[in-house]
């Protein structure tokens, strides 16, 4: 194997594909990444068995087709280092199973483990397939994948459910996530396709390496979707992951629906305030109390020392007093997430979760269950 590529293309693949790469493993040749180089293009390929990446570099030159692993993280450093603009030369010796690249003056030999002993997922077909737009997608993972946890024994939560549901009498796509505490949900138009897509588990890991890829996308993403796996498109990548397997909770049993108390505040001061007076707390309590008030919301904490903040902010609120306290570090997270300039909080009493809503977003939902203040 033989190639000459641009330093930009292939840096970006393999960032893509070292995001894959497990640091710990059982079997050496997951800690490596395939470089593949025949029928006309050369692609980076990465897996941990779990989730595939498959990324084409556009332009490649290919002198001498062929294929050969390399250390994922060694060689990512090495292609990262390398100066913007270069040209780099990769040459595969079958014979002592050497690596060699070569970049301006510099040059690099890397021991390379025989290609035809790199694990692959499957290429099977996946039944349902659909496309949707990248800001769609974008959206839709960056207003929830922040309350994804990453738990040991409930593993069926670790992860993005999406499903069909239908909203007054609509089909509409929606994704939920929950860590128990928390929980969000973002419905869409139901794309093309679409239409009879089985309820899946999509997991954490899937969702954070598909939101770096579909950083500055702009074109539309093709979807696959089966009963154990899913499949990505866009850009030159296709990323195919295995689902989890189980169900996940009927989360629509903890949205209230007599939450009869309205707050509406100001998103950005609202944020400031908390994070101003979270500043107190402690690591194991982020314990924030909202103290409301006609047209007044004071956000406040304290901590074991007896030492204590308190902030008022202006706000929207006629019903009776309350006070309510909530996880400060989820307040600013749900807050953050918020493109609308105001919140809308709906309250019931001191113990039954809230409903926060984006002023700008009417699609998107998150459920915030208090704490004991």
């Amino acid at each position: 194997m033989k190639i000459l590529t641009e330093h930009r293309p292939l840096l970006r693949a393999v960032t893509h594909a070292q995001g894959v790469v497990e640091r710990r493993n059982t079997l050496p040749a997951l800690a490596n990444i395939l470089i593949d180089a025949r029928d006309k293009a050369l692609r980076i390929t990465a897996t941990d068995t779990d989730i595939e990446i498959i990324e084409t570099v556009p332009d490649a030159q290919i002198s001498k087709p062929g294929a050969a692993m390399a250390d994922a993280r060694m060689f990512y450093e090495i292609i990262r280092k390398s100066p913007e603009g270069s040209q780099i030369e990769i040459e595969h010796d079958e014979k002592n199973d050497n690596l060699s690249i070569k970049v301006g003056r510099s040059r690099f030999h890397l021991r390379s483990l025989n290609s035809e002993n790199f694990p692959a997922i499957s290429d099977e077909k996946l039944p349902h397939r659909f496309v949707i737009g990248a800001e769609e997608l974008r959206r839709l993972i960056n207003k929830t994948r922040f309350i994804i946890p990453n738990e040991e024994t409930r593993h069926y939560i670790n992860g993005m459910y999406i499903h069909r549901k239908e909203i007054d009498g609509v089909e509409k796509m929606r994704a939920a996530v929950t860590d128990g505490h928390r929980l969000a949900c973002i419905s869409l138009a139901l794309p093309s396709g679409a239409e009879k897509i089985p309820g899946v588990i999509i997991p954490r890991k899937t969702i954070n390496e598909l939101q770096k890829l579909l950083e500055g996308a702009e074109e539309d993403v093709t979807c696959w979707v089966s009963e154990n796996k899913c499949r990505f498109e866009l850009d030159g990548v296709v990323m195919t992951s295995k689902l989890i397997d189980g169900t996940f909770p009927d989360y629509e049993r903890v949205i209230p629906a007599d939450n009869d108390r309205s707050l509406t505040v100001n998103g950005k001061a609202f944020s400031e305030a908390v994070d101003r007076v979270s500043t107190i707390t402690s690591e194991k309590s982020r314990a924030v109390k909202l103290a409301l008030e006609s047209n007044l919301l004071r956000v406040s904490a304290n901590n074991m020392d007896g030492e204590d903040a308190q902030e008022d902010v202006s706000a929207n609120y006629s019903a009776e007093k309350m006070e309510i306290g909530f996880n400060g570090n989820y307040l600013l997270e749900i807050s953050n997430a918020c493109d609308g300039e105001d919140s809308a909080f709906l309250l019931k009493d001191p113990g039954s979760p809230a409903i926060i809503r984006d002023s700008e977003d009417e699609e998107v939902l998150y459920i915030l269950m208090p704490m004991r203040i």
